[in-house]
């Protein structure tokens, strides 16, 4: 697995670049199709952030963590990553082949999001990503494996645009247009 690593405000250092290599690069043990990692650490005040995104056979597999070393932030998202494999890996391999691979250039590096000017006071962002139906089922192991609480999608069985989101109690919601 190739692992691309890139700093915001803070210097890669060799040492600093072959510790993530080393330890994202162990992540092939646990499954075969892993795409390009791409990693990036971020120093804001005293808070050393790391976020990995790999695709993973038309899924993406996202985890950040934040600590006041960037050492302990590379182990602690890794040992995250692991951990979301092992638990959604009979999910992924059962998929294997039924979806289309997301090439790593398909990916949303932060460039790509555009912030708004700043006399707008509602929206501070727009994202833009590419989206493929996929199946209820799919979109919520889509949204768990990004760590987010919703996910925006393609519904392939009703070819219309929903939202998956986890409720308070744990179940998951699904919102649906219903056109007059």
């Amino acid at each position: 697995m190739q692992v691309l690593v890139r700093g915001r405000n803070v210097e890669v250092t060799n040492a600093l670049k072959e510790h993530v290599v080393k330890r994202v690069g162990k992540l092939d043990r646990f499954l075969d199709e892993l795409g390009e990692a791409q990693v990036t650490m971020n120093v804001e005040n005293q808070s050393h952030k790391v976020e990995v995104t790999i695709p993973v056979n038309g899924m993406i597999l996202r985890g950040e963590e934040s600590t006041g070393d960037m050492y302990s932030s590379v182990d602690m998202v890794v040992d995250k990553l692991e951990k979301q494999i092992e638990k959604y890996k009979g999910k992924l391999l059962r998929r294997r082949g039924q979806v289309e691979k997301v090439a790593p250039e398909a990916m949303l590096p932060e460039e790509q999001m555009e912030d708004e000017p700043e006399d707008d006071e509602i929206l501070v962002r727009t994202k833009r990503f590419p989206v493929k139906p996929m199946p209820v089922d799919e979109a919520i192991l889509q949204m768990n494996l990004l760590g987010h609480n919703f996910f925006v999608f393609p519904n392939a069985e009703t070819e219309q645009i929903n939202v998956i989101y986890k409720r308070k109690d744990g179940n998951y919601g699904l919102i649906e247009p219903e056109y007059e």
